[in-house]
């Protein structure tokens, strides 16, 4: 049986041996960015990204950035310019969308647990806050009242089903997101009691899917959940949020996403839309799609060391940087992210090596007995797939090391 291997890294250029991020050949970009472990974003490829996913999609959705994936105010910045909306989940997140500029009734604020000053701040900024709980929309109206700002409302919907083949389901059964399906009537009622109109819904019912056919159910079935709400309630949704749920290729034997039959769902979907609800504005939200694949963490060897016939390169990065990559955020058995010795790009592999950082714990492993160029004290290791849920999903604090440096290139 023959090993599985990671999907082909074909993203970023090779050019004498060396990967080239934003057009820069990487051992130069490591003397410009000062120091290492460093985070590298690639523009160029966020835009083609996003152009991509515009050119599946039809015209009329609109494509919001979830901040949260990668939340660095450059990249925040980059993508202010490509998206229709952004999505935040915290009160920091709020003040990076809002520094660009972007204009806030685009902008919407997700997440249980809001505290009343976020609330607060999100009323007085004008953006739509996504209500999780019957005690969060009294909390939304108190403090509009205090205010004198009328409060933009959307109603986050947990479905009674869930995104199937998804890395996370975040909706169906009990769950700490959203206003469970049945319950919404109630909801809408008491935002009406309260002097509120809801503005639409929002239907997010997982992330980090491969498959488009479970993505194109999950989108059929939040229409038509849609469609029973509104019927329901009585009201007419001016927005409807339909998450997304498209991920990206991590691990050996995994293939990418297909989005064309993703676009030819929803374009078929949208006439039934229009017929029940008019023009409301439809989206879809995306981060780690978006950014995931253009993004790199690149550490150097500090030492090439042999222990009973086992290779290690013992890196200055690991999992205080990068918890994904370690195989501590979510995975139950490790696997390795796709990774190589950028510097000696082009040279086959001719050793099997595990790769580790600086850490005293056994749990700070990048790659584990990978097949790699045989390399050196002062290589370069890069890990693939980094643009998103990198540094800020790591415990950078975790044995006082120095924070990485982040770049947008």
């Amino acid at each position: 049986m023959n090993k599985p291997v990671h999907a082909p890294q074909q993203s970023f250029p090779v050019a004498d041996g060396q990967l080239q991020v934003g057009g820069i050949p990487l051992t130069r970009l490591a003397e410009r960015v000062g120091s290492t472990p460093f985070y590298a974003y690639d523009r160029a490829l966020i835009t083609a990204r996003v152009a991509a996913v515009r050119a599946a999609l039809p015209d009329e959705i609109r494509l919001h950035y979830s901040i949260k994936a990668n939340p660095m105010p450059a990249v925040v910045q980059h993508m202010a310019g490509l998206a229709d909306g952004l999505d935040v989940a915290s009160a920091g997140e709020l003040k990076t969308a809002l520094d660009t500029g972007f204009d806030p009734a685009h902008i919407s604020f997700a997440g249980p647990g809001k505290s009343a000053a976020e609330l607060r701040r999100g009323v007085a900024a004008g953006v739509c806050i996504n209500a999780e709980s019957s005690a969060e929309i009294a909390r939304i109206a108190a403090e509009a009242e205090s205010l004198g700002i009328a409060p933009r409302v959307v109603l986050r919907v947990n479905p009674d089903f869930e995104l199937k083949a998804s890395g996370m389901r975040m909706g169906g059964g009990a769950k700490p997101f959203g206003i469970d399906a049945e319950l919404i009537p109630q909801a809408v009622a008491q935002l009406r009691a309260l002097g509120v109109n809801p503005l639409g819904l929002h239907i997010f019912c997982g992330s980090q899917s491969l498959k488009a056919e479970a993505i194109v159910d999950a989108h059929a079935r939040s229409v038509e959940l849609a469609q029973r709400l509104a019927d329901e309630c009585g009201v007419v949704p001016q927005m409807l949020n339909l998450g997304a749920g498209f991920g990206i290729p991590y691990f050996p034997g995994e293939s990418p996403l297909e989005l064309g039959p993703i676009g030819a769902s929803l374009a078929a979907l949208l006439p039934r839309v229009r017929a029940a609800f008019g023009q409301v504005r439809v989206s879809l939200e995306a981060g780690r799609y978006l950014v995931g694949e253009a993004g790199v963490y690149v550490a150097r060897v500090v030492e090439r060391k042999v222990s009973r016939g086992q290779v290690f390169l013992v890196t200055d990065g690991g999992l205080h940087h990068h918890l994904a990559a370690s195989g501590n955020f979510g995975q139950v058995i490790r696997k390795n992210y796709p990774a190589a010795i950028g510097n000696r790009i082009a040279q086959v592999p001719t050793e099997t090596v595990s790769v580790v950082g600086p850490l005293c714990t056994p749990l700070d492993v990048l790659a584990e007995r990978m097949d790699l160029p045989v390399a050196q004290a002062g290589d370069l290791v890069v890990v693939f797939q980094s643009g998103a849920y990198g540094l800020t999903a790591s415990p950078t604090a975790f044995l006082g090391h120095p924070a990485p440096a982040e770049v947008l290139v």
